[in-house]
């Protein structure tokens, strides 16, 4: 069953070690003569293309039996004293231009053989294999460290037997690491070779996201590194910053000789020894070279405003020259299109045109509700503790008389007379306070107020007796006994 995401077969997908695809480490490569047909099948070409480390490395094994393998099947292959497994990255015809265009001899008795199709034991041991490499990076970086040897332990490649380990490193001198190599083969029990590899080799095996957006070309197609200098930058143009022009190697982008011969090649018809023309006004330096619109931009030597003029246009100039005359005018070409300017805004000083009003207005009707709203809150605070107050002077039913504070015997006030025809429930005028006998402040005895007689035609109804807290005593029911009234109730107001 081919895998869901590169079609391969399995094993043969990123998650196993490898993939064909675009969607892994290495681009595709499409093997546009598999469906051609051969007419003499010993003739066909014997050599596999193999790819190790998710095609960071890719070299040529000799099939020398007679089982055809295709593009993304596992093979086991010969190693350094044991095996190794690798994914068939191209086969057949296609691999004959490869092996000419590496300079390879597909002939040679030195190229190491395909021993079998991978088996499930191959696959297990290359899974355990490569689960050992990160953790053997990370101590054998630890290890340079502490050896103060100035490297970059980069990659580590482990044999799928487990036998060997391959550590590629980059570094600027030379490294004495005979030490180092001592304590990793103690300390992993492997056989081990330091590869060194430069900048832009790292950067392939590390891989990344460049500023196109796209996927490193170092680590996807790109198999030589040609040198790249500032030269090809300024044939196209490009502003020599170091750090816009510098890849994530460190070093000039590859990309930069991509378009160069295009660029040289409308370059031609431009004229050379123009950098410098004379004009009555002053000489013009040329400032660049447009190829899409053939035309070549000069800037008068004081000024700051660019002329662009046509080539034909400079050649007349440069001809002139040479004859002693400084033309008046450069003649420049409208470069304007028809789009119709946008107009900047113009800067305006509106300073202390502003009016805050709106924002006093603002302030001073939030603090104006803040404080109704304090006020309120206030206010329910205030008529909350009054209203609990008044619960609590309310009186309590089933209290005795006895409880009722500040209460005078009978004794004390003595018998008081009724008035006649008038209200008979008025208190006599009492003494000044100064002439008043000391009444000491306790509470009344039943014994001292003496029995209350029934009134006559009244309502006879008494009050549940009980204690009364917090209410002032009923001045009528303190006077001691009363004399029966005629007639019912006399209490009532006389009438106008």
């Amino acid at each position: 069953m081919a895998c869901g995401s590169c079609g391969t077969k399995p094993g043969g997908c990123k998650s196993n070690g490898g993939c064909s695809t675009g969607s892994c480490n290495r681009m595709n490569v499409h093997d546009w003569l598999n469906n051609l047909p051969i007419a003499d099948v010993e003739s066909s070409c014997k050599v596999l293309e193999v790819s190790f480390k998710q095609g960071s490395r890719k070299e040529f094994y000799r099939n020398t039996s007679s089982h055809y393998f295709e593009k993304g099947d596992f093979v086991t292959v010969e190693g350094v004293g044991g095996f190794d497994v690798g994914e068939v990255s191209l086969s057949g015809e296609l691999v004959r231009l490869q092996l000419k265009k590496r300079g390879v001899d597909e002939f040679s008795q030195e190229m190491k053989k395909v021993l079998r199709p991978s088996t499930d034991r191959d696959i297990e041991s290359f899974h355990i294999s490569k689960g050992r490499e990160a953790t053997i990076q990370a101590r054998s970086r630890e290890i340079a460290i502490e050896l103060k040897l100035q490297m970059k332990l980069s990659e580590v490649e482990i044999q799928a037997d487990g036998k060997k380990a391959t550590f590629f490193y980059t570094a600027d001198d030379r490294v004495d690491f005979r030490e180092m190599i001592k304590m990793f083969a103690a300390e992993f029990k492997l056989k081990v070779e330091m590869r060194q590899i430069g900048i832009r080799q790292e950067a392939a095996k590390v891989g990344g996201i460049g500023s196109c957006g796209r996927e490193l070309c170092c680590s996807t197609w790109l198999t030589e590194f040609k040198s790249v200098n500032t030269t090809a930058a300024r044939y196209q143009n490009l502003s020599i910053n170091q750090t816009k022009l510098s890849g994530q190697c460190g070093r000039l982008k590859c990309c930069l000789n991509y378009e160069l011969d295009t660029y040289l090649d409308a370059l031609q018809q431009f004229p050379d020894n123009a950098d410098t023309i004379e004009t009555a006004k002053g000489n013009a330096f040329l400032i660049k070279k447009d190829i899409f619109k053939n035309l070549m931009w000069y800037m008068i030597q004081g000024g700051s405003k660019h002329y662009p003029l046509t080539i034909q246009r400079v050649k007349e100039i440069k001809r002139l020259n040479a004859q002693g005359i400084r033309p008046e005018d450069l003649e420049p070409v409208d470069v304007t299109t028809g789009k119709p300017k946008t107009v900047e805004p113009t800067f305006v000083d509106v300073v202390g045109q502003i009016s805050l009003q709106s924002l006093d207005k603002n302030d001073r009707r939030r603090r104006d509700e803040d404080r109704n709203a304090r006020n309120q809150e206030r206010r329910g605070n205030i008529e909350q503790r009054g209203a609990n107050e008044k619960r609590n002077e309310r009186p309590q039913q089933g209290a005795p008389r006895e409880a009722r504070p500040h209460q005078i015997s009978q004794q004390q006030r003595g018998p008081q007379q009724p008035r006649e025809g008038g209200n008979n429930n008025q208190r006599p005028p009492q003494a000044p306070r100064e002439n008043r006998p000391n009444q000491p402040h306790q509470r009344p005895q039943q014994q001292q107020r003496g029995p209350q007689q029934p009134r006559e035609g009244g309502n006879n109804h008494q009050r549940p007796q009980g204690p009364r807290h917090h209410q002032r005593p009923n001045q009528n029911r303190d006077r001691g006994p009363q004399p029966p009234r005629e007639g019912g109730n006399k209490t009532e107001e006389k009438k106008d």
